[in-house]
């Protein structure tokens, strides 16, 4: 009697489907190993102990039957191997604690990403989620949705202590890529911006000592949701105009119940960097404190673009504010 979908399949002549199954992994050898080998329902178990290579995961999972690479905030990932000065495009990207290449629907879970040049990087990988991870002590940004790495997640998850080489490019959480990076992170053959929409920021905790934004959200993408963070902008740098604890340059983003303080200037600002993009967010129930005398809880510069098909930013009068000039350089909006 057949029993099995495997069983059953080999009696017809046919390939037997993959069977989920869980690889158990305690050196960086077999991490290597494992994200080469793994395959749609996999989990990737991560012994506690230390990891220090390069990793890069390329095969995706499936929407039913993601990969999931799990461990305890004890199963540290780094990378010993980065030199400063290589190139990050089009290829020959070194230093990178963790890196997703079209590795679509992965969970990553639980584990710490350290000492790299840049703690997690996706590059055309989406639907991955995040969740309790810890990234800190980094050369450049904690986590980078990049590539058109569209309906990712990051929640539950702490990243501090970025932007130890270049404090201008030390973002926690980085959505999309600048428009003068869209050559090589961008659609249409690097005409049309970086797509990495949709991507959920929540319940995490950023900073201190992240030197450039905590979040910032690049222009041309669109329809992401912040919510619920704790931001500490405690540690700003002010270099490459990174002078907001959050800074929003894409579109219809919703950013709610978050509580930012200690930013160099303003606690969030928005701008307007390309074709009037920036534009349609909304900002409501979020505490900011600001610390400095000319700062805002809400900056939003160049409202007047936002007009015809692009509705200007809403800044709730949910929100609340103390420190600097107060909540808003422009009106807020009742009942939002």
């Amino acid at each position: 009697m057949i029993k099995t979908m495997a069983a059953a399949a080999l009696v017809a002549g046919l390939a037997a489907p993959h069977v989920s199954s869980t690889i158990n992994v305690s050196t960086a050898a077999q991490l290597i190993a494992a994200l080469k080998a793994a395959k749609p329902g996999d989990t990737i178990q991560l012994a506690d102990g230390d990891y220090g290579d390069q990793f890069i995961a390329t095969t995706p999972g499936t929407a039913s039957a993601p990969i999931t690479l799990v461990g305890s905030a004890k199963a540290v990932l780094h990378d010993p191997k980065f030199k400063l000065g290589d190139t990050d495009c089009p290829s020959g990207q070194t230093g990178y604690g963790l890196w997703l290449q079209g590795a679509n629907y992965w969970n990553l879970k639980g584990f710490t990403v350290t000492t790299s040049k840049k703690g997690i990087v996706l590059d055309g990988a989406s639907h991955v989620t995040i969740d309790g991870v810890s990234v800190h002590d980094i050369g450049y940004e904690g986590v980078h949705f990049r590539k058109s790495s569209p309906f990712g997640v990051i929640k539950n998850s702490s990243v501090y202590n970025t932007g130890l080489e270049q404090p201008g490019y030390g973002e926690g959480v980085y959505i999309g890529s600048s428009n003068s990076n869209w050559s090589c992170y961008g659609t249409n053959k690097g005409k049309g911006p970086d797509a990495s929409d949709n991507v959920q920021v929540l319940n995490n905790k950023i900073g201190p000592n992240v030197a450039a934004e905590g979040i910032d959200v690049k222009e041309g993408t669109t329809g992401g949701v912040i919510d619920g963070n704790t931001l500490d902008g405690t540690g700003e740098k002010n270099e490459n105009s990174a002078d907001s604890t959050m800074d929003i340059k894409g579109d219809g983003y919703k950013i709610t119940n978050n509580t930012a303080e200690n930013g160099f200037l303003d606690a969030i600002q928005t701008h307007n960097l390309w074709k009037k993009t920036g534009c349609g967010n909304t900002f409501s129930n979020n505490t900011f404190v600001v610390t400095n005398k000319d700062g805002y809880g809400v900056n939003s510069t160049n409202q007047s673009q936002c007009v015809s098909s692009k509705s200007p930013n809403v800044i709730g009068a949910s929100n609340k504010s103390t420190g600097g000039k107060g909540l808003s350089k422009t009106p807020t909006t009742p009942g939002v």
